[in-house]
């Protein structure tokens, strides 16, 4: 079952990080934002054991982090 689950959040977020390749448009701030918080969230997936808190955390941080170096 816990195998199942990682294999679901790792198509989630493949699928987000693939949907934001669609940002063309995008400033660089906001391509830094989605990129970080797509990065992130593959992070906190990965570093929690692919928990939905986890995932949704490591995406804040890094879209937080992302942001802050788009400046």
């Amino acid at each position: 079952m816990k195998t199942i689950h990682n294999i679901l959040v790792s198509t989630i977020t493949l699928t987000l990080l693939v949907s934001l390749t669609g940002c063309g448009g995008m400033s660089p701030r906001g391509e830094d934002t989605a990129v970080g918080a797509g990065i992130g969230a593959v992070g906190g997936a990965v570093l929690t054991g692919g928990s939905a808190i986890g995932t949704v955390g490591g995406a804040a941080v890094g879209g937080v982090v992302g942001n802050q170096i788009g400046k």
